[in-house]
């Protein structure tokens, strides 16, 4: 029985940010050294000690933000002892990933020359944890402010005349754990204070983003709602302290002791995973209705900065730096959680996968020993679907969609979402059936259209993933199984694929 996928075209809903595509960037494992910094000195091709070629591949993703330095590393940075010259700059031991001592040659002025190769807008998250309101407000001063206040004259005597534009900041991370181990409303009050610090700086004005909840914690994010004045009481008025909080979530097969393995995982653990990711529809709807009741104009939104799989370490390599593999399973993760945002864009403004290069469900690999880089299927479901960013969602009916009874829940086994911008429209389809094909009829209302082409992700194994040595093992390529059919389109998705395509309106 085919699929039927209802799109009405001519029905525009909330805009896509470009932003839910972002990226997360920790001082952890390899994802900074080795991964975006091989230092001035190195025989890697680089720019300023920031690697070329790991630039130009995330520049093709059109990489819309960066998130630095963490995670639970940020709740331990201060940020002076990364600025000045380097070899003044005192080293640090790094408790949370390895218990390792790091130099600080990666700060502040190295990760924004990276966000500025990037063409990426930085995203700081501050220390609350063990850090000081005063501290967070000078480093806003210090990287922001164009005078000659104190922060800005340091600013210039370590090289840099002009300030940057920085328009988001964190104020913390998970002080539910690794942050500081707070109560909701303990946090809750420590966000407006800091917030209130964290200020306009001459022409950058801030969009602050508080820690909200993991998981199904709905309590947490009511006592983060239930801190705000009235917002209902002006449509017009912004949010105020903070803008935004967060969300993390991450997809295991096992527990957090044994999470299952990266590359050597059966067809009940494809399945399992991919149930689990899509637990992710559950919670944007959850504590969206959460933040409805306190928010029903949506000023605040919901930024999951934190998302993706998380494998026991690949053998051989430190437990803390978690490093692991990335499949085709983790593919279709992506593009699961991916549709979960483009479905709730009235209310997901960001989302950060967790982590660029090295470290968990990563965009790249870089080989210590050969040098060099791989890209993940994970990074091509990103570049398939860069024609998303800043696109009209369009709502998708289906009929007849395939499920499976998985760990307690239903999975749908297809998913489709589809957004418009000017004369284009771009649809993505997943088939998560581990061994069958699926036929899916576009049934495409309001407007006619031509399909301008469509490329397929998928693999022969479900375990399949990229190497050193075969780079191209899940890679996209051209996709000839869309056809016209009296409704709009006919798309017949093999098993275990993900497919785009880009269609032209008339």
């Amino acid at each position: 029985m085919s699929t039927t996928a209802i799109i009405d075209l001519d029905l525009p809903g909330p805009v896509i940010s470009r932003h839910v595509y972002g990226h997360f960037a920790e001082h952890l494992g390899r994802c900074i050294y080795g991964g975006f910094w091989v230092g001035e000195d190195s025989d890697v091709p680089h720019v300023r000690g920031i690697r070329s070629d790991v630039v130009a591949a995330l520049r093709a993703l059109r990489i819309p933000n960066l998130r630095w330095p963490g995670g639970c590393f940020a709740d331990t940075y201060h940020w002076r002892d990364g600025v000045g010259p380097r070899q003044d700059r005192p080293r640090v031991v790094n408790s949370h990933w390895g218990d390792v001592v790091e130099d600080n040659a990666f700060g502040t002025h190295e990760f924004l020359d990276l966000c500025e190769m990037l063409d990426a807008e930085p995203y700081v998250s501050g220390n609350v944890g063990s850090g000081s309101v005063q501290e967070m407000a000078e480093w806003v001063e210090y990287v922001t402010r164009a005078d000659d206040s104190p922060m800005a004259a340091l600013r210039r005597e370590h090289g840099r005349d002009q300030p940057w534009r920085v328009p988001f900041w964190g104020i913390g991370n998970e002080t539910w754990g690794c942050g500081g181990n707070m109560r909701a409303e303990q946090y809750a009050s420590l966000a407006r204070h800091y917030s209130t610090f964290v200020r306009d700086q001459g022409g950058n004005h801030v969009y602050r983003i508080a820690v909200g909840p993991h998981d199904d914690q709905y309590g947490w994010t009511e006592t983060m709602m239930r801190s705000f004045d009235d917002l209902a009481a002006d449509p017009a008025a912004p949010a105020d302290p903070f803008q935004a909080i967060s969300l993390h979530y991450y997809t295991m097969t096992g527990s957090w002791s044994d999470k299952g393995a990266a590359t050597e995982f059966t067809e009940d653990e494809w399945y399992l995973a991919l149930s689990r990711a899509s637990r992710m529809e559950e919670f944007l709807a959850r504590h969206s209705t959460v933040m409805d009741r306190y928010d029903p104009h949506r000023k605040v939104g919901l930024v999951v900065d934190e998302w993706g799989t998380w494998w026991n370490v690949e053998p051989g390599t430190e437990p803390g730096f978690l490093y692991q593999q990335n499949t085709l399973r983790d593919a279709l993760v992506a593009s699961t959680h991916l549709d979960a945002f483009h479905r709730h864009a009235d209310r997901v403004v960001m989302a950060n996968i967790a982590q660029t290069v090295n470290v968990l469900q990563a965009m790249l690999l870089t080989d210590p020993d050969s040098g060099a880089l791989v890209l993940t299927p994970t990074y091509h479901v990103f570049e398939m679907n860069t024609g998303h960013h800043d696109a009209a969602s369009l709502e998708v009916h289906l009929r007849d969609a395939p499920t499976a009874e998985v760990d307690g829940r239903t999975l749908a086994l297809v998913s489709v979402t589809a957004s418009v911008k000017g004369q284009g429209a771009l649809v993505s389809l997943s088939n998560l059936d581990a061994s069958e094909p699926r036929e899916v009829v576009l049934d495409l209302r309001g407007r006619t259209v031509e399909c301008q082409g469509a490329r397929i992700l998928t693999a022969p194994a479900l375990q399949s993933h990229n190497t050193p040595q075969d780079p191209a093992a899940v890679a996209p390529t051209p996709f000839e199984g869309v056809r016209e059919h009296p409704r709009g389109l006919v798309v017949e998705l093999p098993a275990h694929s993900y497919v785009t395509a880009e269609l032209r309106l008339t």
